[in-house]
């Protein structure tokens, strides 16, 4: 229903006329090692270019397993207007996937002492900020980490949404996003069951910004130096010549729209749940990195992957993790969906597999392209598991 009604409304106020939304986008050069005789590269190759050849503008993929290393594919195009093809070093949108990243820099900050997952967030809030939030003394730290606090997601609210789309240039404060949701109801009692909700992660990059200083430099020193990730990017990455144009299939017509500017825009101003960019080898890199023990004790992780149930009781979410299956394989990650882009990113532990998939093309409502982005991560998927 979400979906229906976000389409609506993106169809509905947008211009009546395309426009042009377009940015530079300039060919790349990958420095990450791949192994040129990755047992599914030419399986995996020819599924790309057929789902472009179908109407994706571009798509990319990257995977790694502990026996045949780092291998990634490209196919299509990360700029339509000059044919400039998608390679495997051009920076994808992260959207949702950001909310791990976030998760992560919460923990270390746990570890640290400096926050308590069962105290409420009005202890690390200023009044000003938590009294947009109903009943928000009941609602604890660990309630947002795995969407348990009931809070109403920001970017569902019509009134944002139809905002955003009358000004697809502007740019928004944590404190303005938190507006559009002001004193609404909970949906449930803090603690009842996982629904998600992106309202949960801007609310812990506010509390990081409190305890911190700086929920952006908390990511930067949590995760990206680390791991010593070149290619990642958390706000602030509009300039970076290597970037993919960003496409929407405004009305599911198959009619793709340029819509880099409002992706830039929009992406960038979002805070804790979204706002990341980086190279398909990145994203796996972080996964992989975080799995191996290098970013939190044994203690966080095992917090990190306890998973609550959604209301058909079945463990659903962890702190920035997804518990998902994919052809009968259980995956802990991520997927992502915007405007002008989609994404997954998913660790497989039976066959220690980390994979990466993603789109230059919106998957945030409903249409055959859409679709088509769905097969393709489907397929992908059933082809590297089985």
């Amino acid at each position: 229903m979400k979906y229906l009604i976000i389409g609506a409304l993106l169809a509905g106020l947008l211009a009546c006329e395309p426009n042009d939304f377009a940015t530079p986008t300039v060919s790349c050069t990958e420095t990450t090692p791949l192994n040129a005789k990755y047992s599914k590269a030419q399986q995996v190759q020819k599924l790309l270019d057929g789902f472009t050849a179908e109407g994706l503008p571009g798509v990319a993929v990257a995977v790694y397993t502990p026996k045949e290393g780092y291998w990634a594919g490209a196919s299509g195009f990360a700029r339509l207007e000059d044919k400039t093809a998608m390679q495997i070093c051009h920076l994808q949108y992260s959207q949702s996937v950001a909310k791990t990243y976030m998760a992560v820099g919460i923990l270390k900050l746990v570890e640290a002492g400096k926050i308590e997952l069962d105290k409420p967030i009005t202890a690390y809030l200023p009044a000003t900020l938590s009294d947009n939030i109903s009943d928000a003394e009941t609602i604890t730290v660990r309630n947002l980490l795995n969407h348990t606090s009931g809070i109403p997601s920001y970017s569902l609210d019509t009134d944002y949404i139809t905002v955003f789309l009358q000004n697809p240039l502007r740019s928004y404060t944590g404190k303005e996003y938190l507006s559009f949701i002001r004193k609404a109801s909970l949906l449930f009692k803090p603690g009842s069951y996982f629904d998600y909700s992106d309202t949960n992660y801007l609310l812990l990059a506010l509390i990081a910004n409190q305890v911190h200083g700086d929920h952006a430099k908390l990511i930067q020193e949590s995760v990206i130096a680390p791991l010593n990730l070149q290619q990642t990017f958390y706000h602030n990455f509009q300039n970076q010549p290597n970037l993919v144009n960003s496409y929407f299939d405004r009305f599911g017509d198959g009619k793709l729209e340029n819509v880099s500017q409002m992706q830039q825009v929009n992406v960038n101003s979002l805070t804790g749940d979204d706002g990341l960019v980086a190279s398909p080898f990145d994203y796996v890199k972080f996964l992989q990195g975080l799995f191996a023990g290098k970013l939190l004790s044994d203690k966080s992780m095992k917090m990190m992957t306890t998973w609550v149930n959604d209301k058909k009781g079945e463990p659903s979410y962890g702190m920035g993790l997804y518990h998902s299956y994919f052809s009968g394989q259980l995956a802990y990650g991520h997927g992502g969906a915007g405007l002008g882009a989609g994404c997954g990113l998913y660790y497989f532990p039976e066959k220690q597999l980390y994979v990466f998939v993603g789109t230059n093309m919106g998957t945030l409502t409903d249409g055959p392209y859409v679709r088509k982005a769905g097969e393709m991560k489907d397929q992908l998927l059933d082809l590297l598991l089985n």
